[in-house]
């Protein structure tokens, strides 16, 4: 497979716990619980935007076609969307940048981490990327663990950069198709 297979029907990908799949508009009423709050804000590198503070907004227009994916994360039990996932910016097919955002009634609970898991092994099991990047906010101590046990290096500290639009020292983490083969 190859990301140019996901332009039009992005994947679904089950785990213990979590279904991570395509956003519905019949999700609002769970974003809504969550997206608007400011406080899952705090390192993410912007304030909410309008179709965060207003969900239904995400379902007004056509998906465009994109290799880019934006899957929400969703409890297993009850199909609840409880955060959300992304990659994107993808250069020539071989590296993206990834971010996870978790409603912060689920924080501490290894949501983040299963759902960074597992899309990082989709990922590079079923597309040809090869290298998938994060931004980190220095101050941002649950997202680094996270991250590093999910397989992830830190590879550098960015002092006083521009992280989306807040100035901020950020840290950089990585992995390699190649570190978890």
């Amino acid at each position: 497979m190859a990301l140019s297979d996901y332009i039009n029907n992005k994947p679904t990908i089950e785990t213990d716990r979590l279904i991570i799949r395509p956003m519905v508009s019949t999700d609002v009423p769970s974003l809504k619980k969550w997206m608007p709050d400011r406080t899952i804000y705090t390192y993410w590198g912007k304030a909410p935007g309008k179709a965060e503070k207003d969900p239904e907004l995400m379902f007004e227009k056509a998906d465009k076609p994109t290799k880019s994916f934006h899957l929400g994360i969703a409890e297993k039990i009850n199909d609840m969307v409880i955060g959300d996932i992304w990659v994107y910016l993808i250069e020539n097919d071989r590296m993206a940048q990834i971010a996870v955002r978790l409603s912060s009634d689920f924080h501490g609970r290894g949501y983040g981490t299963e759902s960074l898991s597992a899309m990082t092994a989709f990922c590079f099991e079923h597309t040809e990327l090869q290298r998938l990047w994060t931004q980190v906010d220095v101050r941002n101590n649950a997202s680094c663990r996270m991250l590093e046990k999910c397989g992830y290096t830190m590879e550098g500290l960015i002092r006083q950069g521009k992280m989306i639009n807040t100035w901020c020292d950020y840290y950089i983490y990585g992995i390699l198709a190649s570190d978890i083969q």
